[in-house]
């Protein structure tokens, strides 16, 4: 038997489960194992098992359920450690809908948690979910129970109503960020939020708070297939490791420009130096940007929604604080006259390039302070 493994998540990795779970799984066929998301990557580098888990190209979860499907796998198991419950089941249920193949899916979710579980989410696996929920010693629960937790009774085949505008989000508790394809937009309030978007645009959280900051950065947006998080995106206590070492002696040096979280960080790995603007695109890229020894200049207005629990930053690295709403004024200004619109650009000595955007930041006369590390 071909089995197709997703793994889903920086927490199932750190865990240690997804390495066991992979192993446990050679019992019964050949496998092939790939990330799902993005957050994951990091995880899987810090724990060397970039050989055993695919992290080569960025998909979504539900993309990468389907490449399985396409590669002729004859089933797909989902690993996930969802913050609760209820995330993790929401979470099954939007990938296996998001899903264009739909192959048999077995999604093993919480698997250190007592109430952790295995999802059959097609009738076929049954079999085999009920021997991996046996042998985890964990729950098995049909798909259907957890269409009537999320939905309120709704089943699995109908459409969640107004899905165009609204969005209900389930497992969240009060005070977390509420992340939009990779963009906080807002904190929860109560445990019970739903987004509302009038045109593509969020105009309101009940639940929540919004932040506008957010809202203008994400632009229009379709709700329904919205990548939607709340929370840390990595919530476990790790040591970071480093994957690579930078060179000093070149004769040019790579300088890129990033200003949203939600691009994809890890195609930085060999710039020699990034500009990053934005308190979560800042503290995200240089924890990510660490493991390759890839130093960061910050532009920030200190108005950060601590996305991971602790961020790493690489020797070198300088952070510029502004007062709140400047961060995009001297990032815009920045990428005009530094980088001459382009996103990487080649110089010959990085101390020029670093005095050159000290000078543009002098010029617009806005109050700052720099921290170096």
């Amino acid at each position: 038997m071909k089995i197709g493994v997703v793994v889903h998540g920086p927490h199932i990795v750190d865990s240690g489960y997804a390495a066991q779970l992979i192993e446990l799984l050679r019992k019964y066929g050949h496998v092939k194992a790939r990330l799902g998301g993005t957050m994951g990557r990091t995880a899987v580098y810090d724990a060397h098992l970039e050989d055993i888990i695919d992290i080569s190209e960025k998909r979504l979860p539900s993309e990468s359920v389907d490449l399985c499907a396409e590669e002729g796998h004859d089933l797909v198991v989902l690993m996930n450690y969802g913050k609760s419950r209820i995330t993790g089941h929401g979470f099954g249920y939007k990938v296996f809908q998001r899903s264009e193949k739909k192959p048999p899916m077995v999604q093993i979710e919480r698997p250190g948690e007592p109430d952790g579980s295995v999802v059959p989410w097609r009738r076929e696996v049954l079999p085999f979910a009920e021997k991996l929920a046996d042998e985890l010693g964990l729950e098995l629960v049909d798909p259907e129970e957890i269409c009537r937790e999320i939905f309120h009774g709704e089943p699995c085949n109908e459409q969640e109503p107004d899905s165009r505008e609204y969005r209900r989000l389930v497992g969240v508790s009060e005070n977390e960020n509420i992340f939009v394809n990779g963009i906080v937009v807002g904190t929860s309030t109560s445990d019970d939020v739903t987004l509302v978007a009038e045109n593509g645009i969020i105009t309101n959280i009940i639940g929540g708070r919004i932040k506008k900051h957010g809202v203008e950065k994400l632009g229009r947006v379709n709700l329904r297939d919205a990548v939607v998080k709340t929370g840390l995106l990595r919530r476990s206590d790790v040591k970071p490791r480093k994957v690579k070492l930078r060179e000093n002696n070149k004769e040019s040096f790579r300088v890129s420009f990033l200003n949203h979280a939600a691009e994809d960080i890890y195609s930085l790995h060999d710039a020699d130096l990034v500009v990053t603007v934005g308190d979560d695109t800042t503290l995200v890229a240089a924890d990510i940007l660490y493991r390759f020894d890839v130093p960061i200049i910050g532009i920030t207005d200190g108005d950060i929604d601590r996305v991971v629990r602790n961020g790493f930053k690489c020797s070198g690295s300088i952070i510029i604080e502004f007062e709140g709403g400047w961060d995009d004024i001297v990032g815009e200004r920045i990428h005009r006259e530094l980088f001459r619109g382009s996103d990487t650009i080649e110089v010959e000595d990085l101390e020029t390039f670093k005095k050159d955007l000290l000078q543009i930041i002098d010029n617009i006369g806005a109050e700052y302070t720099v921290r170096y590390t």
